[in-house]
C-alpha cells in the first residue's frame, strides 16, 4: 500500500474563495476537525498577510494536534534583499510551525512579466529562501506556482527552479496547476517526466477551472506524487481547488493500493468521517451544502425512480458504487410522482404497512395527486408519514384544528412598527382551546399560539423548535394568485424532520406545514401519557 499524504489548505487557499470568510475561532475549529479526520498537513495561512493569520498560529499551539502537522505559508524573499532581513521570513519563523510552505515563480513568463526580475535573480530568491528556513530548523515544502504552464513554455527553466529548491533542502516539490487549465494526459506525462529527473518527493496542487482538479490530482498520484493538496469541498479562488473529500474517497475506496487518512481520532479510517467533515466545513463557512456533491452530498445515495428503488431493495450495489456508510453518508429513498410501489414500501415505517399492497397503491395514488397540485415530499418525511397514516385510517391526531386567524398591524405612529397576532382554536378530545399570541411574523405568531393552546397538556413540546422555513412559488404565471409551497424543518434537539403545506394563501400553507410538524412530534416523540386525548 502506498500512503498518500493529504495536505489541506482550506484555511488559506480555501478562504480566498468568493463568499468565504473564516473567523479566528472558525479556523481553529476546522483545524481541530481536520486533525481528528487524520489529515497529514494543515496549512494555516500566511502570517504576514493579516493579524488573524498571525493570531491563528499563536493560538494553534494550544490545540494539541494529535496527528496533523501545521504549515505556515509564505513567499520567497524580496528582490535585492537577504532572506534574514526579509520581514516575511521573520513572520514565518515567528509562526513556529514545523513546516513552512514557500511559493515561488516557476514559469519564465511570470518571472519576467509579473515578478519583473531576471531569471537568475528568481532562482537565487528560491534558493536563498529555502536555505534560510531549513537553516532555521524548518522543514520546507516548495510550491512551484504555475508549474505546468511554465513547463510547457520553457521546460528547462522550470526544471531549474525545482532544482534550486531541492538543492537548498526542500523536502517536497509541489507541482501547481495554478490556472487550472491543464488536462489529465498532460498532468500524467509531465509528473512522470519530472519524477524521473529529481529525487525529492513530488506533490500536486490543482485548481478546478476545467472541472478536472480531482481527476488531475488522481492522475498525478498514479504518475508518482506522494502528496495531494486541496481543500475540503473544493472551496477556493475562482472555480476552487481539488476537493479533498473526493480525492480521499477515490484513493481509499476506488483505486487499489493506496491509503489515506488512516489515523482518525477514534481509531477508524478518516474516510468514514468524510460526510461529517464536509458538512462541518459548510456549516462553519455559512455555506449551503451541495446536494449532488459526490460521496458526501445528501443526494449522492438518494433514489427516486421506481425502477431504481426496486433494484436497490434487492441489491444495493445495483445503483450504488460504494456503500454510503463507507464515507459516513446514508441511503435515502425519495417519493414523487415518478415513484413506484417500491419507493413507497421503502419509505413506510411499519412492517405491516410495507406488505399491504392495497395501502401502498393508495399512498402512491395520493402522492401523485398531491404532487400534481404542487406538494413535494422529498424533504418532508414527517408529512409523508402522516399521509400514510391517513391513507391507512390510523391517523389519530392529538388535537384537531378548528380555526385560526392572523392579524398584521402596521403602527405608523410608532415608527412603522409591525405587530403580528395569531388566534387559534383547537379541539383536544372534548376540550376546546382558544388562545391568542403575538410573534415576529405570521408563522412565529401561529407557532406561539399553538404552543400556548397545547402547553398544559403536552409539556414536551418545549423541546421542539423550528429550524428552517422556506416558501416556493409553484405556478408563477398566476402572479399574486399563484400557489405556494411552504417547507418547514423542525427539531427536538436530537431528531430533525420536515413538513410541507400547499395553498394559494401563504398563511394557510404555513398553517398546514406547521400543524403537521406538531402532529409528527406528538405522534413520535411525546410520552404516551401526554398524547392520551382527554375525553
Amino acid at each position: 500500500m502506498r500512503t498518500i499524504e493529504i495536505y489541506d489548505t482550506t484555511l488559506r487557499d480555501g478562504s480566498q474563495g468568493e463568499g468565504v470568510n473564516f473567523s479566528l475561532e472558525d479556523k481553529l475549529a476546522i483545524a481541530r476537525r481536520l486533525d481528528e479526520a487524520g489529515v497529514d498537513f494543515i496549512e494555516g495561512g500566511y502570517p504576514l498577510s493579516n493579524p488573524k493569520d498571525a493570531q491563528f498560529f499563536a493560538r494553534a499551539k494550544a490545540l494539541g494536534l494529535r496527528y496533523a502537522k501545521l504549515c505556515a505559508f509564505g513567499m520567497t524573499r524580496r528582490r535585492g534583499m537577504g532572506a534574514a532581513a526579509d520581514p516575511g521570513m521573520k513572520a514565518l519563523l515567528e509562526a513556529d510551525t514545523p513546516i513552512v510552505t514557500i511559493v515561488g515563480k516557476t514559469s519564465a513568463f511570470h518571472v519576467e512579466t509579473v515578478l519583473g526580475v531576471s531569471r537568475d535573480e528568481n532562482l537565487a530568491m528560491i534558493g536563498d529562501t529555502v536555505a534560510f528556513l531549513t537553516g532555521s530548523n524548518r522543514e520546507v515544502f516548495y510550491d512551484a506556482e504555475h508549474f505546468f504552464d511554465g513547463w510547457k513554455l520553457d521546460r528547462d527553466y522550470s526544471l531549474l527552479t525545482l532544482q534550486a529548491a531541492a538543492s537548498a533542502g526542500a523536502t517536497r516539490l509541489v507541482l501547481c496547476d495554478t490556472n487550472g487549465g491543464t488536462l489529465l494526459h498532460e498532468i500524467a506525462a509531465i509528473v512522470k517526466e519530472v519524477a524521473g529527473l529529481l529525487e525529492v518527493p513530488l506533490a500536486i496542487h490543482c485548481h478546478n477551472d476545467c472541472d478536472l482538479a480531482v481527476a488531475n490530482s488522481l492522475a498525478a498520484v498514479t504518475a508518482g506524487v506522494i502528496q495531494v493538496q486541496g481543500t475540503i469541498n473544493g472551496i477556493g479562488e475562482r472555480c476552487g481547488n481539488a476537493d479533498l473529500i473526493s480525492v480521499a474517497a477515490n484513493l481509499s475506496l476506488k483505486l487499489p493500493g493506496y491509503a489515506v487518512l488512516s489515523a482518525a481520532a477514534d481509531g477508524t479510517s478518516g474516510v468514514a468521517h468524510l460526510t461529517e467533515l464536509s458538512r462541518f466545513v459548510y456549516e462553519t463557512a455559512n455555506m449551503s451544502y451541495r446536494p449532488g456533491q459526490p460521496f458526501v452530498g445528501a443526494s449522492a445515495f438518494a433514489h427516486k425512480g421506481g425502477m431504481h428503488v426496486h433494484a436497490v431493495a434487492k441489491a444495493t450495489e445495483s445503483y450504488e458504487h460504494i456503500p454510503p456508510e463507507a464515507v459516513g453518508n446514508s441511503r435515502r429513498i425519495l417519493v414523487s410522482e415518478l415513484s413506484g410501489r417500491s419507493n413507497i414500501a421503502a419509505m413506510v415505517s411499519r412492517p405491516d404497512e410495507k406488505n399491504d399492497r392495497d395501502l401502498l397503491d393508495r399512498v402512491l395514488a395520493e402522492v401523485c395527486r398531491l404532487e400534481n397540485e404542487g406538494w413535494q415530499f422529498e424533504a418532508a418525511d414527517a408529512s409523508f408519514d402522516l399521509l400514510v397514516d391517513r391513507c391507512a385510517g390510523t391517523f389519530h391526531p392529538a388535537f384537531e384544528r378548528l380555526a385560526y386567524n392572523v392579524a398584521v398591524e402596521s403602527r405608523l405612529d410608532h415608527g412603522d412598527a409591525v405587530r403580528t397576532e395569531a388566534t387559534v382554536k383547537l379541539a383536544v378530545g372534548s376540550d376546546v382551546r382558544h388562545e391568542v399570541a403575538e410573534g415576529d411574523g405570521p408563522v412565529n405568531a401561529l407557532d406561539a399560539a399553538l404552543r400556548k393552546a397545547l402547553d398544559g397538556l403536552f409539556p414536551s413540546l418545549r423541546q421542539m423548535h423550528l429550524l428552517d422555513y422556506k416558501v416556493r412559488v409553484i405556478n408563477a404565471q398566476e402572479g399574486t394568485a399563484a400557489r405556494v409551497r411552504v417547507s418547514i424543518e423542525s427539531s427536538d434537539g436530537e431528531r430533525v424532520w420536515g413538513t410541507v403545506g400547499v395553498s394559494e394563501n401563504v398563511i394557510e400553507a404555513s398553517w398546514l406545514a406547521l400543524a403537521d410538524s406538531f402532529h409528527h412530534f406528538l405522534r413520535n416523540t411525546a410520552p404516551a401519557a401526554e398524547t392520551a386525548v382527554p375525553s
